[in-house]
């Protein structure tokens, strides 16, 4: 049922439960995970940054690969990385469409009111927007 599981991660704390649901689907399926991480380029392009652009990019992009290790270091099943830039929930779909993934498992940090509409959700996003099913789990931040 299951080939290729899309597991977008942002590194943040209480993702190890996403990655671990991400495992134990791929372990039952001998599906392959697909470990996805999105610099948000989008929500950086109003910032005044002076010839500081660069070393803001270079950050990005180890928190990126420490993200990605983080994934490779929980699973014990295959794991294809990728660290990409853009919109976080457009780069999430178009990955997932052009790689042909059977699901994707994102964490969701059950945001409300307030927080919800100011800081958006990309776990919204994704599900109203993805063509394959989107399984969310519950991030709890420890």
């Amino acid at each position: 049922m299951y080939d290729d599981i899309l597991l977008p991660t942002d590194g943040s704390a209480g993702m190890e439960a996403v990655i671990d649901h991400a495992g134990r689907l791929a372990a039952e399926h001998g599906a392959r995970v697909h470990a996805l991480y999105v610099v948000d380029t989008a929500s950086l392009s109003d910032l005044p940054v002076e010839g500081g652009f660069d070393g803001v990019s270079r950050q990005l992009n180890t928190e990126g690969e420490r993200a990605l290790d983080d994934v490779d270091d929980r699973l014990e099943v295959p794991v294809e990385r990728t660290l990409t830039d853009g919109s976080p929930a457009r780069e999430i779909v178009a990955y997932a469409t052009e790689e042909g993934c059977d699901v994707v498992v994102m964490g969701t940090h059950g945001r409300t009111g307030v927080d919800r509409l100011i800081l958006g959700s990309v776990a919204e996003r994704v599900v109203r927007s993805s063509p394959v099913p989107v399984l969310t789990v519950r991030v709890s931040p420890d």
